[in-house]
């Protein structure tokens, strides 16, 4: 099946406000990340893979090329994805790397800021590696209300899960001079390169906790620089 029919477009809405174009950094997103992090960033996305071995329907926002959905597929036989990425570069990506599981992935191309689940959609996996950070704290706050009340009406099953990874700026004065010169330099880069205009890390943890979530666990990389973390709903 071509790659292209797995795109869902009639949910694709155009803001008022232009989205950040990852497109043109599909075919080389991979490469970047390894020449800067090496397998760190990967490792953290996967931190509580073999937690998620039970879960049927999962919601991954903005998960790049794939690498994410594809670890998950692999070890979970039953889940289905929804995977929602304003870029259809990266989506087509992702349904390539899916490979054989591809038929179990349903890409979407939207705004998340706009996007909301169809009638029906009920998930028990909210998924967000590297991807709150491209939200203003207002964006993000507003996407786990309408998580919650998604929660709440019909998009998401009671208990649901929610893992989040992102880049953090750590505790100590060597860790925040190190964090916030590494934090500033990525959102300096990825502004030229995609033309995003986010440059600080909003409070995902606050926006969450007031959305009614729950942090369950947390795990630290790079001395606190990349973490990841489970939280329920």
């Amino acid at each position: 099946m071509p790659v292209t029919k797995q795109f869902n477009l009639k949910d694709c809405e155009v803001a008022a406000y232009t989205a950040p174009n990852f497109d043109r950094l599909a075919g080389a997103y991979r490469w970047m990340e390894w020449l800067s992090f090496g397998p760190l960033l990967q490792r953290c996305r996967c931190a509580f893979l073999g937690e998620l071995r039970t879960v049927r329907r999962a919601l991954v926002l903005g998960d790049g090329d794939g690498r994410f959905t594809e670890a998950l597929l692999r070890v979970n036989f039953e889940v289905r994805v929804d995977a929602v990425d304003a870029s259809s570069a990266m989506l087509r990506a992702l349904v390539e790397r899916a490979g054989a599981d591809g038929g179990r992935v349903r890409a979407i191309v939207a705004d998340i800021r706009s996007w909301r689940p169809e009638n029906g959609d009920v998930y028990d996996l909210v998924v967000s590696h590297f991807f709150l950070d491209c939200l203003t704290a207002e964006e993000v706050e507003a996407l786990a209300g309408s998580v919650r009340l998604s929660l709440v009406r019909r998009g998401l099953t009671e208990g649901a899960q929610w893992v989040v990874s992102d880049f953090a700026v750590p505790e100590g004065w060597a860790g925040r001079l190190a964090g916030r010169l590494l934090v500033g330099f990525l959102y300096r880069a990825f502004g030229v390169l995609t033309g995003l205009r986010i440059r600080r890390l909003p409070d995902h943890a606050a926006a969450l906790k007031s959305a009614g979530f729950v942090m369950e666990r947390r795990r630290e990389m790079l001395f606190g620089l990349l973490f990841s973390e489970v939280w329920r709903g």
